[in-house]
């Protein structure tokens, strides 16, 4: 980044001139991304749809992507932004590692984030705001994080669990009631789809399991081991065993009055 703003600052995404605007941006949007963390690591998950307006805009959106080899991040907002910034965030990490002969902190690669996300806010104030949201493993501190942002770059620690997006209220309140602190990885796994489920539930623009067309949530682990995406088998297999639940229990799991 500082390569570009010093040659070709206009390459920058926030550095951009938009043409006079008026009313809302049509560009497809990415929706609702999902986090849980548990002992030894840390989950990350997006739905599938992107919206454009009111129309569906893609059925099949990739919405979580490797940083590194420890971390992972997920994007809402302007899907061709989001897309853009996360390569340019892939890179920045990958040549710090080359010149320094050592991997940024998990702290410095929310933070440089965070800069990045805040370099895009001319283009926010005109309706092409990215949000995303940032997980990993923290090789120091030996635990899975989640970090959340705002359209100013504003960084913050989410703890157990967070959600961004348009169906992130419904997903926080999904995960807000089913969360504990024990969780082994298969549960968060299954927490993090009953969450996006409950999105889908509630709002149009998360999409939801897609049997028909085999489409389903993109989910992806993070622990000492490094990152790993979950294939179709195994995405598929969490998917339709939550299906399976709520022919029973449409609503999804109930947590204890108690």
């Amino acid at each position: 980044m500082d390569f570009l703003s010093d040659h070709l600052p206009g390459m920058l995404p926030g550095n951009r001139n938009l043409p006079p605007l008026q009313g809302a941006v049509e560009a497809p949007h990415g929706t609702t991304i999902v986090a849980a963390t548990f002992d030894g690591g840390v989950v990350l998950a997006g739905d599938r749809r992107a919206t454009m307006g009111n129309v569906i805009a893609q059925r099949d959106i990739e919405k979580v992507f490797p940083a590194d080899e420890y971390s992972a991040v997920g994007i809402a907002g302007t899907a061709g932004l989001a897309v853009e910034m996360v390569k340019l965030f892939q890179l920045e990490l990958e040549h710090f590692e080359k010149v320094e002969g050592a991997q940024l902190s998990l702290e410095g690669k929310a933070n440089r984030l965070s800069t990045m996300i805040r370099s895009n806010l001319a283009m926010a104030m005109q309706g092409l705001a990215v949000v995303p949201l940032f997980a990993g493993f923290d090789i120091d501190r030996e635990k899975g994080r989640i970090f959340s942002y705002d359209v100013t770059g504003g960084r913050s620690e989410e703890h157990g669990y967070a959600a961004t997006g348009s169906g992130s209220v419904f997903a926080r309140s999904s995960m807000k009631k089913l969360y504990r602190q024990d969780l082994t990885e298969q549960e968060a796994l299954t927490l993090v789809v009953q969450a996006l489920y409950d999105a889908a539930d509630d709002d149009s623009a998360t999409g939801g399991p897609d049997v028909a067309r085999r489409i389903y949530p993109i989910v992806t682990v993070i622990t000492d081991e490094g990152f790993r995406k979950l294939d179709e088998a195994e995405s598929s297999e969490i998917a339709r065993s939550v299906l399976e639940r709520r022919l029973e229990q449409p609503d999804g799991p109930r947590a204890a009055l108690l």
